[in-house]
């Protein structure tokens, strides 16, 4: 009797009663399971490197104001345009080994910015310093090419000498630099990756000076200051602004910070040449 009231309800409406529609989860589900094995692929191994190169640079005029990952790129064309024979990374995606060390912050010019190439053969170092000198645009200035005599670079550099113009008269800033000598401490704050940070800035200061008879450029008072390289680095700009908290120092708008040297901190407390032959 259900399949004939069935029949004829399908006869009348063109389709099967509920009684015959089965529900989705009702319907047999099949599962294809596709397996196939593709081969992995490796990267190509780089042949490590059959000498390595340090280089010393200045970043001059308005080119300070390069950030150093701009410059990184810069740089990387112009090894590229010099046809200097690289030694490359290994991996999918291959980048000249290049090294950087101690770079300068953005806004300072510097003439002690160093840098390690690995090459694939070997070159003079003359030769690249002139290939470099050509390719690189004015203001990044290639000074010194030398071979490596092995170690680490950045274990050599344990300290920097600034020179920093300020807009203040030599009594005053003759003052503020006994002041700040004389403090514990001088506790100031800078913005980092890692947020606001409060850090000691005279702890990091080997010496400072103000230098007698040199006003700098346009009636600035020139201050000499060596630096240990530490950990949170401590920069010139904060060196100032503790001479500012400790002694009332205003530095003005835009004191010009330039690096002199960079390297191995001596016992006289003058910093070292990392590129010097080594005892």
């Amino acid at each position: 009797m259900t399949d004939q009231r069935a029949s004829r309800n399908l006869s009348r409406t063109g389709r099967k009663s509920k009684a015959f529609q089965l529900r989705w989860w009702d319907r047999p589900h099949y599962t294809v399971n596709y397996r196939c094995t593709v081969p992995q692929q490796q990267p190509e191994q780089q042949a490590p490197p059959v000498q390595r190169l340090r280089v010393r640079y200045a970043k001059r005029g308005r080119l300070r104001f390069t950030s150093h990952r701009d410059f990184s790129r810069a740089f990387e064309r112009a090894v590229f345009r010099a046809r200097i024979p690289m030694a490359y990374s290994s991996g999918f995606n291959p980048h000249p080994r290049i090294s950087y060390a101690g770079a300068a912050p953005t806004g300072s010019a510097s003439e002690a910015e160093y840098l390690e190439l690995a090459l694939a053969q070997v070159v003079v170092p003359r030769d690249v310093h002139a290939m470099l000198d050509e390719a690189l645009p004015a203001g990044l200035d290639v000074l010194e090419v030398v071979e490596s005599a092995g170690g680490s670079l950045s274990d050599l550099l344990e300290g920097s000498r600034w020179r920093i113009a300020v807009d203040a008269d030599p009594a005053t800033a003759t003052e503020a630099v006994s002041r700040f000598l004389a403090a514990d401490e001088a506790l100031v704050e800078r913005m980092t990756k890692k947020g606001m940070r409060e850090f000691d800035a005279r702890s990091a200061v080997v010496s400072l000076v103000v230098l007698e008879g040199d006003e700098g450029d346009a009636g600035r008072t020139t201050l000499d200051v060596v630096l240990r390289h530490a950990t949170p680095a401590v920069r010139p700009d904060d060196v100032l602004r503790g001479l500012g908290n400790v002694a009332g120092l205003a530095a003005g708008e835009a004191p010009l910070m330039t690096r002199l040297a960079q390297g191995p901190l001596l016992d006289s407390g003058e910093v070292g040449d990392p590129l010097a032959p080594r005892a």
